[in-house]
């Protein structure tokens, strides 16, 4: 099994979510595709763009957010199962990567961990039942 050369999503960590969601949505004219309180989602082609408190995205990969080694971004993959999931983050370190976090379940009802590259950017890998990857791996919102 193959990570396959894509992107899911694209989870920017903010220092403040109210003022963030306000520069996406009022700013660039933005539509969210979410309503819970703490994550906004945006819909682009094929792709989501996640903005999230900084501090939860750094403690959800398990990294010490120190502003010298964390950059606030994470990228992820989305699979198509959960046994995807540990599938690939072991392939990612067999070819390198370290390990952040092992798959788990996750209180949103999916199932993701963390490796990082071996530059040390976070990579999420994780399997959501609620979002809809097509043929191709693009992800669409519900």
């Amino acid at each position: 099994m193959a990570l396959e050369q894509r992107i899911s999503l694209v989870t920017l960590g903010v220092a403040d979510l109210a003022r963030s969601r306000r520069f996406y949505e009022e700013g660039l004219g933005w539509s969210r595709g979410n309503t819970e309180a703490e994550v906004a989602f945006y819909q682009l082609p094929g792709i989501v763009l996640a903005l999230w408190s900084r501090a939860e995205l750094a403690a959800d990969a398990g990294i010490r957010d120190d502003g010298a080694a964390f950059s606030g971004m994470a990228i992820a993959y989305n699979t198509r199962s959960r046994g995807e999931v540990d599938a690939l983050l072991a392939e990612a370190e067999a070819a390198g990567g370290r390990i952040l976090k092992a798959g788990k379940e996750t209180e949103w009802g999916g199932y993701s961990g963390y490796f990082a590259d071996p530059d040390g950017h976070p990579f999420e890998v994780a399997f959501n039942p609620f979002w809809t990857l097509d043929g191709e791996g693009r992800v669409t919102l519900p």
